[in-house]
Formats: C-alpha cells, structure tokens, sequence
C-alpha cells in the first residue's frame, strides 16, 4: 500500500453557500433537514449509500464511502445563498412545487429561516427573468467584493468554519472566453470597468474563490472555466469542478451510449427532446440561454462514440437536441428520444426512451456530493481542476488540451479511484487475472 494524503478532519461547521435559491437548491436544503431529521433517505447520493470495493474481490472488503474517506457531517451543515427574490427557502420551495406540501410541513420553521442575500444580476444574461432583490455597485468588481463580504458574515453569523459554493442558479445566455479572460491581471481589470463579457455566475465564482471558497458550476455558464478563474484556483490553492449538473437525458446517453460502442453497434441518428415547465424551462425558452445548454449537451456523444476512431460506426450521425417550454408539467421534466442504430450487416434497429423524471430530485443528491468532495478535496490539499468529479457533470472540465470523458461507468471508476489514492489503498483496474495464477 501506498502512502495515504494527508486530509485535515472535518472540525466544526461546513457552510454550503447557494448562488441561485430555487427548486434544485430549496429542493436539496429541504432534503438535507428532512434526511437529518430521519424522516427520509439520501436517494440518490453516493456519498450517503455507495459503498466502495478496497482490495480483491475475495477480500470482502466494502465499506460506505462515508466511513472510508472522513466526509463532513450531515448534522454539520449550514445553509446560505443568494436570489433575485426575496422569497425565504420555504417560500421559494412552495413555489417550486417540487415537494409535496407534507414534506415541506414537516420543516416548514426551518426553510423560512434561510432567506437569501441580494443577488448580482444582470438581465443581458438571463432575458427572461426579473427580480427585485439584487445588488448594485459602482462596479462588477464592487459587486465581487460585496459577495465577499456576504460570504464573511455569513461564517461569523453561522460561526461556520469552512464553505463550499455550488451554483445552483439560472442558464446564462452561451458566451466564449475573451481576452478578459485570458488573465487574472485581466479579469479584474475587466471587473473593474465592469466589462460586459464579464457574467454574473463569473462574478460569484471570482468572489467564492477570493473568500477562500471552493466553487463547482451546476450550469451551463462561463464561470470557471477560463484562464482566469484557474489561475486564480492556484493561487488560492482551492478546487473547483464543472459544468452543468448530469441530470435526466444526458445522464442517459451517458448511459446508452458506452452500451452501443461496447458491443460496436452503429449510430445514425439521436433526436432528443425535452419539455419542462419550471423557472429553468422558462428561462431556456429564450434561444441565447439554450445555445449555452445545447452546447453541453451536444457534446457527450462525439466524445464517448469517437467517430474520428470509428467512423463505419459513427460518423457523420445526426444529433439533434430541443428543449420546449411547457409549464403545465412544472419541475417534472420530460426527456424523449429517438436512436436510429445499425447492426450485423448494417441492419437498422431503433431505440426509443421516454424518461419522465423530475429534474431537481434529480439534482439534489448530486448538490449534497459536489459539496461533501469540494470540502473533501481541500482538506486534502486538492486545488484546481477536479476531473475525478466529471460524473456529476454534462460538460466537465479537464486540464487544457485534455478531452473530457464522458462515459459513466469510466468516471464512477475514476471517482472511486481517486478516493482509494486518497486513501493509500491500491486502485483497482478490474483486470482480475491474479485469482486464475
């Protein structure tokens, strides 16, 4: 065995700081009180129920990730955030209508003692959508530093020891990298003059970091991944993951699509559609915001196919995505899709899957996991880029000139891993001739 890296324990409070307190966040604060409460289960989350394999098969060894790696406590975490509304956490909830009014009953006295801090919004970035709780300043970077101060208080007054930051807010409309980004020296510079290539989620993941924050980015936005933002990760020697949570259909491509190369089926074609009527649903109905989603997911399958390797297979297949605004259907999302595939022969078979799911119980358990490794990873002397956390995520990010992987079952193996090298146990390649010598 190798030596294990040194984690300082988990003492005192972690604050999980929320830029955006609607349904996926109200849904994952409520969640938390009701499973600390032992009034519901972790569904859903892998630091909660996963177990993790250490050794040989025949070893028997398989504890919960929770008692293998010295994870934060449920009972330990505190609750901040910020909104364009002014709506408490049970009030935001209730409009969300994500939980039942039973749930919500349950800790009702609780939700409505978070209320969220004014927002930094900018609605060039998000069109359809107006608040009256935001901030002003004399600049973005004004604005950076009243974040920073918010993050402050809210560690005194909550006498939190570290936090965490998942964003948990709104589709921004699809921006590239410019020179404003290209440097910390020129990010601030921009902050300063408050430059319009510079978005509002950018603004909290500059300010997070400033205060010592780790951040992941739940969406599809420029926040954090840009030269700027990983310069300023190194220096402040923090971690921080993205983007876009996996949720409902790219979480199944993810899924279906590793299955078709395994057993090297070809691909002609993928249409996807979705209809979903909450705040997210609104906000995508506006073409700039969906450009950002579509980008994301787009992408996973020309990385997990690989049609520059396969191109009999997979060259050239149509990919379509749509996202539809329906709001009779509120947070219950659903995903339909058409896979046009061949087989032996080049005979054509047809796939279809109609995965009506709910997006932000989805989402929760994944929030609960970014924050219990994002705290984990820097008290593991972890900082920049955290690959290993590409399962959570649509678009994840990778060290430049790297391609993402995308493939589920090769992430969850990469995650597992990294806690294992954590550890000092032997990672484990699945090669399993050592029990046949």
């Amino acid at each position: 065995m190798r030596k294990p890296v040194e984690i300082a324990p988990p003492s005192g409070k972690l604050g999980v700081l929320l830029p955006g307190m609607g349904a996926v966040a109200t849904t994952f604060v409520a969640g938390v009180e009701l499973i600390r409460r032992g009034l519901s289960k972790p569904v859903g989350s892998l630091t909660q129920l996963a177990t993790i394999r250490l050794g040989k098969r025949t070893d028997g060894r398989s504890p919960k990730i929770a008692d293998f790696v010295p994870l934060a406590s449920l009972a330990d975490i505190e609750f901040g955030g910020w909104d364009l509304f002014p709506d408490n956490a049970y009030e935001a909830a209730s409009e969300a209508g994500v939980l039942s009014k039973e749930h919500l009953a349950e800790v009702r006295p609780f939700l409505e003692g978070i209320q969220p801090m004014p927002a930094v919004f900018d609605p060039g970035y998000v069109k359809r959508l107006m608040g009256p709780h935001v901030k002003k300043g004399a600049s973005k970077m004004d604005l950076a530093e009243q974040l920073i101060e918010d993050i402050h208080r809210f560690k005194r007054e909550k006498n939190v020891e570290r936090c965490v930051a998942i964003w948990c807010g709104s589709t921004e409309v699809y921006r590239e990298p410019t020179d404003t980004h290209a440097s910390l020296a020129s990010f601030e510079k921009g902050l300063r003059e408050s430059s319009d290539d510079i978005a509002p989620s950018a603004i909290y993941a500059y300010a997070c970091l400033k205060a010592g924050v780790p951040y992941a980015n739940g969406a599809p936005n420029l926040s954090v991944d840009f030269p700027a933002i990983h310069e300023l990760a190194r220096e402040r020697q923090l971690p921080i993951a993205g983007k876009d949570f996996k949720t409902g259909q790219t979480w199944m491509k993810t899924i279906i699509a590793p299955g078709l190369k395994a057993r090297m089926l070809g691909l002609e074609g993928w249409y996807s559609t979705n209809i979903l009527g909450n705040r997210d649903g609104e906000v995508l109905d506006d073409p700039e915001s969906f450009k950002a989603k579509e980008v994301t997911k787009l992408g996973a399958l020309e990385y997990i196919l690989q049609p520059k390797l396969y191109p009999e297979l997979y060259e050239g297949f149509h990919h379509v995505v749509r996202i539809n605004y329906y709001p009779p259907r509120g947070d219950n999302k659903e995903g339909w899709d058409n896979l046009d595939i061949f087989g032996w022969l080049g005979y054509p078979m047809q796939i279809k899957v109609d995965f009506l799911c709910r997006d932000s119980i989805l989402a929760a358990p994944i929030v609960l996991d970014l924050a219990l490794f994002l705290d984990l990873a820097q008290r593991s002397g972890m900082h920049g880029i955290q690959e290993w956390l590409s399962f959570y995520f649509k678009s994840p990010m990778t060290a430049p000139g790297l391609y993402p992987e995308h493939d589920l079952f090769i992430q969850l193996i990469k995650l597992k891993n990294t806690l294992r090298w954590m550890r000092g146990e032997e990672l484990i390649t699945h090669l399993g001739i050592e029990y046949y010598d």
